[in-house]
C-alpha cells in the first residue's frame, strides 16, 4: 500500500481542486447545479482516484486508477474551456488553470509510464 499523500501528483491535484473550487464561487448562481457542480466533481475525481488507486495491491490495479484520474483531468481540461468560452472566467484565468491541468496531466502520463515499464 502506498501513501498517496506523499506523490506530488496528488499533492498538486489537490491544491488544483481547492483552487477550482474557489474559482468557481464566482460563477453565476444559476450554474450551481449543472457547470459549478460538474467542474468540481471532474477535478476533485483527479486526487480522489490517486488516493484510491494508491491503496490497491499492485501497479497494475493503480495504472487503472491513474487512466480514470486522466480521463477526469481531461474533463476537467473542457470544463474549463466550457467556462471561459461563457465568459464565467477570463482568458488569463483560463490560461492559468489550464497550463496547471495539463501539468497534472503530464504527470499522471509519467508515473503511469514508470509504472507499466519493465524496470519499475
Amino acid at each position: 500500500m502506498r501513501d498517496f499523500k506523499k506523490y506530488d501528483i496528488w499533492q498538486s491535484s489537490h491544491s488544483f481542486t481547492l483552487e477550482v473550487y474557489k474559482m468557481t464561487s464566482q460563477f453565476p448562481k444559476e450554474e450551481t447545479y449543472n457547470l459549478i457542480s460538474q467542474i468540481r466533481r471532474a477535478s476533485s475525481s483527479i486526487p480522489t482516484n490517486i488516493s484510491e488507486g494508491g491503496g490497491r495491491n499492485s501497479d497494475k490495479e493503480f495504472n487503472q486508477f491513474l487512466n480514470i484520474a486522466l480521463g477526469s483531468a481531461n474533463e476537467t481540461e473542457y470544463l474549463l474551456i466550457l467556462s471561459r468560452d461563457l465568459h464565467y472566467i477570463n482568458t488569463e484565468i483560463a490560461l492559468d488553470f489550464l497550463d496547471k491541468i495539463n501539468s497534472i496531466k503530464s504527470k499522471i502520463y509519467n508515473l503511469k509510464q514508470k509504472l507499466i515499464s519493465p524496470t519499475a
